[in-house]
């Protein structure tokens, strides 16, 4: 990657920023998070390229912007024709300020201190008299976003990395150091309400259609294209026509009300109270936060903030998983999937967009054909680049008679769960597999040790197991049985965030962790129909708990066939008489009507019946709800989420119905199938939905 470029003693070309006492002696000030260079061709513009001392990625901690405000000082002292801003860094421009130290407020003076900040610098940056440019290579995400949003200029460098939005709602606070006011005005109030409310990110060509940024420039002119712009006088981009008059004060609570709306479909107020907050400070005060201390203390330092603030650094404790590349291992470039169903094609789909060379088996062009078609669509929809979703489609190679598992780097079976099929198929792939190749099951409810039984080298098997649908579920659990060989589990790690997902490492137990503790909640929900309780209310329940669906529109969606071969499997694997001790002490009751934690064998009357008729669910267009084009309709179909006030019977249906899940994990970690309690937390929240505001189990 090109970074801001130092000044070359001969030619004035640029090249990479040195480290050490090279680059305080290359830097024209003495900073430690910063490089301010002059730039060759003009003595009086500077580049000021960001490189925190203390952290893999550029973060916007108070020694940044301490040193951002001198260096402002310094370039209106000798009187600067131009600043541009970029990155010292690989890993992006800025990922946002530091939420180290937001996770370290406690009072309300210091979050409105720390708001202050950012608000009064940016606001400096915007005013200053000479023409300031963001050079965006990498990630440059909330308060990364904001100072970009300060400078006159922007340009975007369109490599694959670039993402630029502003995800603050994401962990329960606002963009409060300009963005709320500077967005809007840029690209109009529709537009940023909607990349504000959903945290969405841009590549470098969609915010330039967008309008965020001025120019997406391949990185070989990116610096040219700096210093050219910066130079141009051109005056600054700003929303017209229709769009800048919806920002006006008179226009402004017509916009909000229809972002109120949308957003009530959405999530409510009282889970995730951050959106909401940002509609009423920027219909209020234009994006002012710190006019209304009250609105933006109540976020900053809400539960919900907390909580989300601690969702955010679990999930960035599963992307350390396999970070580095293990020891002396081939990079994992060629994957053979064997089984082309719903789960095996679109795991092989999902790698080949992920830039993987994919061949994929099945018995038969024509069982490789569905999957091929879902794929197209998967790489339709996530691709603009007619280019791009070419080469996806040339990476996923059907292949019928299997002729990639003997040059794959690595072998992932996902046929059905018969255990005497598994064994068939795995003496057949390692007979041919290199010897260095990875082999892999995707199994969701069998036991990695009763799978390799048949195995010359056991210790080369490794569970990864995807959640469907794989292109919207971020978790894959990655499966170690007793003696697996370290290597094999590293890089089966190092495969997961290849591929972009979060990797939980778990030991070989049958459901593993999300399923196993999915079983119990799920089968609490059935008994309860059992009992005469209708599947809307139930769902409803827990969809105003916070839950993405409820437990019997899930079974819907998973199979009910499916559910209650699981349910058997776990059942017959569960150890009785779990205590509830602990889920009790956590003040949510665990008697569930009687009923031990551990999985009941009696199979609940609602689901025996429906698989003895065929309603399997969503497949079958018929099981708890009736299915129409992939969604419940007719009578008892559960509408989006209710904005009304939850009742008391509600709520302590909801509790009742999570406890044995709760019960369940607390029961897992005991064990050791999972590391510790966070790793449970992570796995929960990212495998099963459970909701994030609430931080955890």
């Amino acid at each position: 990657m090109n970074r801001a470029p130092t000044t070359s003693p001969t030619d004035g070309t640029p090249y990479s920023s040195a480290g050490g006492s090279e680059r305080q002696a290359a830097s024209v000030l003495p900073l430690k998070n910063w490089v301010l260079l002059l730039d060759n061709h003009n003595p009086k513009l500077f580049w000021a390229s960001l490189q925190t001392e203390s952290s893999g990625l550029n973060t916007l901690s108070a020694a940044v912007l301490d040193e951002l405000q001198e260096i402002l000082d310094y370039l209106d002292q000798v009187h600067a024709v131009g600043l541009i801003i970029a990155s010292g860094k690989d890993s992006g421009f800025v990922a946002g300020a530091d939420i180290e130290e937001f996770k370290s407020l406690t009072t309300r003076d210091e979050a409105i201190a720390l708001v202050r900040r950012g608000w009064t610098l940016f606001n400096r940056l915007a005013a200053v008299r000479y023409p300031t440019l963001a050079l965006i290579e990498g990630v440059c995400l909330g308060g990364g976003l904001e100072l970009s949003l300060a400078c006159r200029y922007r340009i975007a460098v369109d490599t694959p990395g670039t993402r630029l939005g502003l995800p603050e709602v994401l962990l329960g606070i606002v963009p409060a150091w300009g963005g709320m006011r500077r967005l809007p005005r840029l690209i109009g109030p529709q537009a940023a309400l909607n990349m504000m409310l959903t945290g969405k990110s841009l590549d470098a060509r969609g915010a330039k259609q967008i309008g965020i940024v001025d120019l997406a420039a391949p990185p070989r002119v990116m610096h040219n294209s700096a210093r050219g712009l910066i130079l141009s006088g051109r005056p600054a981009a700003r929303a017209s026509g229709m769009k800048a008059v919806m920002n006006w004060g008179l226009m402004r609570p017509f916009v909000a009300h229809t972002a109120r709306k949308q957003l009530a479909r959405q999530v409510r107020r009282d889970q995730y109270p951050a959106p909401y907050a940002l509609i009423d400070l920027w219909q209020k005060t234009d994006g002012d936060a710190l006019q209304v201390e009250e609105i933006l203390d109540g976020i900053v330092r809400s539960p919900t903030a907390s909580n989300l603030v601690r969702v955010f650094f679990l999930q960035e404790r599963l992307k350390g998983f396999g970070k580095t590349a293990a020891e002396g291992a081939a990079p994992l470039n060629h994957i053979h999937v064997v089984g082309a169903g719903t789960m095996g094609g679109d795991i092989a789909a999902w790698c080949a967009l992920r830039g993987l060379r994919v061949t994929l088996q099945d018995q038969g062009i024509d069982r490789l054909q569905p999957a091929l078609a879902r794929a197209g669509n998967l790489f339709a929809k996530r691709l603009r680049d007619p280019y791009a979703r070419r080469a996806a489609q040339d990476r996923l190679i059907p292949d019928p008679d299997g002729k990639g598992v003997s040059h794959a780097d690595l072998i992932l079976e996902a046929i059905v769960e018969d255990l005497s099929a598994k064994h068939s198929l795995l003496r057949d792939i390692e007979k041919i597999a290199r010897p260095d190749a990875i082999i892999a099951s995707n199994t969701s409810s069998l036991r990695i040790e009763d799978l390799r039984l048949v195995m010359q080298r056991p210790q080369r098997l490794v569970g990864i197991h995807f959640f469907n649908p794989v292109a919207l579920m971020p978790l894959v659990e990655v499966v170690q049985a007793e003696g697996i060989d370290p290597g094999v589990m590293h890089r089966a790690l190092q495969f997961v965030r290849r591929i972009d997902k979060l990797p939980l490492p778990v030991k070989s137990a049958p459901g593993f962790l999300v399923n196993a503790v999915l079983a119990p909640y799920m089968l609490a929900a059935m008994r309860k129909v059992d009992a005469g309780m209708s599947p809307h209310e139930i769902d409803q329940a827990l969809i105003d708990f916070g839950m993405p669906m409820g437990p019997l529109t899930l079974a819907d969606t998973v199979g009910l066939d499916v559910a209650l071969a699981a349910g058997r499997s776990l059942a017959a694997a569960q150890p009785t008489g779990a205590s509830n001790g602990r889920a009790s002490q956590a003040g949510i009751n665990t008697s569930n009507d009687g009923a031990d934690t551990a999985l009941v064998s009696v199979v609940p009357c609602c689901l025996q019946s429906r698989v003895e008729a065929g309603h399997l669910g969503k497949k079958t267009s018929q099981g708890f709800y009736t299915w129409k084009d992939g969604k419940a309709t007719g009578p008892g179909s559960l509408p989006r989420v209710h904005q009304r006030p939850v009742s008391d019977t509600a709520q302590a249906l909801a509790l009742e119905l999570v406890a044995p899940l709760v019960a369940r994990a607390q029961e897992l970690v005991a064990s050791g199938l999972v590391a510790d309690a966070d790793l449970a937390d992570a796995g929960v929240i990212f495998g099963t939905g459970f909701p994030p505001f609430r931080g955890g189990l």
